[in-house]
C-alpha cells in the first residue's frame, strides 16, 4: 500500500514534533494543548489518513501503512528524524512507527492507548464498523463523548465538547471503517521490548476505553519507559487537561539523556 500524503499544520519552529491525533477526530484536537506547548519546537499536526483534510483511500488499512504515511510527511517538511506523539488511534500509529522506523523517531509519546485490545477487540471495532455503516457517523457522538470526557468536564465545558466534536460529522464513513480495521489488528504487546526509542506513556485515571493498566502494560514493556497519570482526564486527556498535558510532555522532551 502505498504512502498517502497527509494534510499537516505546522506551528513554531525548532526541533520537530510530529503529533497524530485519536480516532474520528483531526488536527484541531491539540489546539487547547497547543496553547500551552510553546514555539519552541515545530509541532507538525497530521490529519491521519481518512480523517480531516487527509485523502481517504479504499479500506482495509493498517498502522503499519499509516506510520508509512508519517514517515512520508516527516520527508515532505525536510526531516530524517522527529519526536512523536500520539494519542489513542495515534498512539497506535506510533508504536506501528517507532518499530517500523526505529531510526526516524527520536522520543516517543504515547498517550490514552493501548498495545492490544486482547480476544475481545477485533468484535468490538466489528460493531463499531457495523453502527456507522448503518446509521452514519453521528450515531457514535453520545458514546464518544462520554468515553472521551470526564462527567465533569462535560458538566461545566459543553461548549468545549461542542467544538471537539465537530470533526466527527466531518469524518467520512470509509476513513473511519478503514481505522477500525487497523486497530481491529492491534497487536504489539509482544514487540514492546523492540521499541528502542525514549518513551513517555500518558494515561488518564478516568479513562474507560484505554485505562491505566493499558497503558502500565506499555511502560512495563517498553524499555525505560515512564509512565504518568493525569488525575481526572478521561480519554481525550490533551484536550481535557491541556495545560498538565503540556507540561508532561514538554518536560520529557526537554529532558537530557541520562
Amino acid at each position: 500500500m502505498n504512502a498517502v500524503a497527509l494534510h499537516a499544520q505546522s506551528h513554531g519552529t525548532g526541533a520537530p514534533v510530529l503529533l497524530a491525533h485519536a480516532i474520528a477526530y483531526d488536527h484541531r484536537m491539540w489546539t487547547p494543548m497547543l496553547e500551552h506547548f510553546g514555539s519552541q519546537r515545530q509541532a507538525i499536526l497530521a490529519d491521519l489518513r481518512g480523517h480531516g483534510q487527509s485523502p481517504v483511500p479504499p479500506g482495509p488499512y493498517s498502522l503499519e501503512a499509516m506510520a508509512d504515511d508519517c514517515a512520508a510527511l516527516l520527508d515532505r517538511f525536510g526531516h530524517a528524524r522527529a519526536d512523536f506523539v500520539g494519542l489513542s488511534l495515534g498512539g497506535m500509529v506510533g508504536q506501528a512507527f517507532a518499530l517500523r522506523h526505529p531510526d526516524r523517531v527520536n522520543r516517543l509519546v504515547l498517550s490514552n492507548t493501548s498495545s492490544s485490545y486482547g480476544p475481545q477487540g477485533r468484535g468490538l471495532w466489528e460493531a463499531r464498523k457495523k453502527l456507522v455503516r448503518e446509521s452514519g457517523m453521528a450515531s457514535l457522538h453520545d458514546l464518544m463523548v462520554s468515553r472521551n470526557f470526564s462527567e465533569s468536564f462535560r458538566l461545566e465545558h459543553p461548549e468545549k465538547i461542542a467544538v471537539a466534536m465537530k470533526p466527527l460529522t466531518a469524518t467520512s464513513v470509509e476513513g473511519y471503517v478503514g481505522c477500525c480495521d487497523a486497530i481491529a489488528e492491534l497487536d504489539y504487546t509482544a514487540s514492546l521490548p523492540r521499541i528502542r526509542a525514549r518513551t513517555l506513556v500518558i494515561a488518564g485515571s478516568l479513562d474507560p476505553g484505554t485505562p491505566v493498566a493499558m497503558a502500565e502494560i506499555l511502560a512495563a514493556g517498553i524499555p525505560d519507559a515512564k509512565l504518568a497519570v493525569i488525575d481526572g482526564a478521561a480519554h481525550l486527556s490533551a484536550y481535557e487537561k491541556p495545560v498538565e498535558y503540556a507540561a508532561l510532555v514538554g518536560r520529557f522532551l526537554d529532558t537530557p539523556e541520562s
